[in-house]
């Protein structure tokens, strides 16, 4: 005999917790995932010079999809009592109640568990780093209400790919990956500083820190110099890792790209910072198949 099935009514509560969850990792909103994964690839394929170990490979794509969710679980836990006075994230999960601030905890700690197995493949000196990776990840959240400027920390989390990256594919981590790793730090600021103008009104009414309230008036004269800065630190990093004509293609396209993004917050409309953002990970695609085909067609 098969086994029967439980009702359809009895299967709905899980059904529905199951996308609560799901929500909570923000897999229905894979933007984050994008922005971790391309400067993930920039540095497996830099520091593996086109051919990055295929295990290395697989793990550390894992890794961004596990620990994107797990940062988004522990933010979300974090803003609980935030989150319901912001319009953008007052439909989140913990904010109405769907998930509970434990079941958001033990959902975090599974996430971390799954973390721990895939680095532990890995070599020792990426463990550390992993380590440290967490780190950044658990205090980022914590950090708006603390300094003018979490979008530094939420950078180095989001770069923190760039020298894990080295160390797992060669097992050190050197000085030219933390040139590359300053220049995602320097991208994350720029595309959270325009997702934290969205933000800005509700931001300033209940007392939450961000780049976008620090700059103030200056947000687009910084914005736009940032970007400059950031095409010239790819382009040096580029340079100093061999990198030729693709690649230069690839910053070009980047380059059109990042004025397109700023022509679009150049209003400060809420709904057109949001845009900006949302977009941003299309500046990382480019700047990947630049250092993919340079590798693919030049080596």
């Amino acid at each position: 005999m098969r086994p029967m099935r439980p009702p359809l009514h009895q299967a709905e509560p899980l059904l529905r917790t199951m996308q609560a969850y799901s929500r909570l990792m923000r897999l229905d909103r894979p933007v984050g995932i994008w922005l971790l994964l391309w400067p993930t690839l920039w540095g497996l394929w830099v520091a593996g010079q086109g051919t990055p170990d295929a295990r290395v490979f697989t793990v550390l794509v894992l890794g961004v999809l596990v620990m994107r969710s797990a940062g988004c679980v522990i933010n979300d836990w974090a803003d609980r009592a935030i989150d319901p006075h912001v319009a953008r994230t007052a439909g989140r999960p913990l904010a109405t109640g769907e998930v509970s601030p434990q079941e958001a905890l033990v959902l975090f700690t599974a996430l971390g568990l799954a973390a721990i197995a895939l680095v532990l493949l890995l070599n020792p000196l990426t463990w550390l780093l992993a380590a440290a990776a967490a780190v950044l990840t658990i205090i980022y959240p914590f950090c708006k209400r603390w300094i003018a400027f979490p979008q530094l920390v939420l950078g180095a989390a989001f770069a923190w790919s760039i020298p894990m990256a080295w160390a797992a594919q060669t097992g050190g981590v050197p000085r030219i990956a933390w040139l590359w790793f300053i220049c995602v730090v320097i991208w994350a600021v720029i595309y959270d500083t325009m997702y934290a103008m969205a933000d800005r009104a509700d931001d300033q009414k209940i007392g939450v820190r961000s780049t976008a309230i620090l700059f103030g008036s200056a947000d687009l004269f910084i914005i736009s110099l940032m970007q400059v800065t950031l095409l010239l630190g790819l382009f040096l990093a580029g340079r100093e890792s061999g990198l030729g004509t693709w690649y230069l293609l690839g910053l070009l396209a980047g380059a059109v790209l990042l004025v397109r993004q700023r022509w679009l917050i150049r209003e400060r409309r809420p709904d057109a910072c949001l845009r900006a953002f949302l977009e941003s990970h299309y500046f990382g695609a480019v700047v990947f198949a630049g250092i993919l085909l340079d590798h693919a067609l030049v080596s």
